[in-house]
């Protein structure tokens, strides 16, 4: 059903995959790892163009606050009115709404694309009922990009000594499908990994909000919904990282952690970038011109 967001996700983390696995062997834990992490810097670098224009719509719209208050004060009884009138506004000075939808809207299902194809990894082991599999079975087991022997590849690789497609919860067919790493416990092995990996990506949630927040302004910062917004994006999801965490296999949590680790660096580089170069677009104010001969009002102080 969602093979058009599958066969994408699964094409970039097999082309990384096989650059990275030339130089350090495509069964290396760290192989994978970086597939991930790599699939995560594909995509934020094709939506790097639009982040920076929605930046740069987000910083002009924040200079065309007192506009927009004035429009909602003259057409308080009309709301008609009112939103053309915004709408108007918004098309003079090159607002597109969704814009700042466009790389939630495109990240949500890569997530959900890398979730499925690396779980699609696990059923073939559990479905098989241990890693070591027939010819047979082997030929049964390609996943989307991923031939037998690549699924094969990322069920036996390790990342420092956990299996990378394992998560803490996994089930007790998915962790008897692995041996102990060392004479420890597979699901030991797996939360020394996993736990630090949640806590890194449960911070980096919490400081991009911070950041985010750093940069709204006062009335913002007043207005009651976007306050609730803020506590939640600073407290409830960040713990709902850690709270979630021992569902997500360790490679959806590489994929996490170095989505957020990206995030917070873009951010401060394009926000640097714009307020040096100084260009962000004017605001053109609305207010009518002086008849000819007529000469313009002073403002009162």
């Amino acid at each position: 059903m969602l093979d058009f967001i599958y066969y994408p996700v699964s094409g970039i983390l097999w082309i990384w995959h096989k650059v990275f696995g030339s130089v350090l062997g495509p069964d290396n834990g760290v192989t994978w790892a970086l597939a991930v992490v790599f699939l995560v810097f594909t995509l934020r670098a094709l939506l790097y163009k639009p982040f920076v224009r929605q930046i740069r719509t987000q910083l002009t719209m924040k200079k065309l606050q007192p506009q927009i208050k004035a429009l909602q004060r003259k057409y308080a009884g009309d709301r008609e009115r009112q939103a053309a009138e915004m709408q108007k506004l918004q098309k003079e000075h090159g607002f597109n709404p969704l814009l700042g939808c466009l790389p939630v809207l495109v990240q949500a299902p890569v997530f959900i694309g890398l979730l499925h194809v690396l779980r699609s990894f696990n059923r073939t082991a559990t479905g098989f009922g241990q890693l070591g599999m027939s010819p047979e079975d082997n030929a049964k087991a390609a996943n989307y990009f991923f031939g037998a022997a690549d699924v094969q590849s990322f069920l036996n690789a390790r990342l420092f000594g956990a299996p990378i497609s394992a998560a803490i919860s996994s089930s007790q067919n998915t962790l008897q499908a692995f041996a102990s790493f060392g004479g420890v416990p597979t699901v030991v092995t797996i939360a020394l990994v996993a736990v630090p990996l949640m806590v890194l990506a449960s911070l980096a949630t919490h400081f991009n909000s911070r950041a985010s927040i750093a940069r709204q302004d006062d009335a913002a910062r007043a207005n009651p919904q976007t306050a609730i917004m803020n506590k939640l994006s600073l407290w409830v999801f960040p713990v709902g990282v850690l709270i979630g965490g021992p569902v997500l296999p360790i490679a959806v949590l590489l994929y996490w952690v170095s989505n957020n680790i990206w995030t917070y660096v873009q951010q401060h580089l394009v926000y640097r970038k714009i307020e040096a170069e100084g260009d962000v677009a004017p605001v053109v104010s609305r207010a009518p011109a002086p008849a000819p001969g007529a000469l313009p009002k002073r403002r009162k102080h």
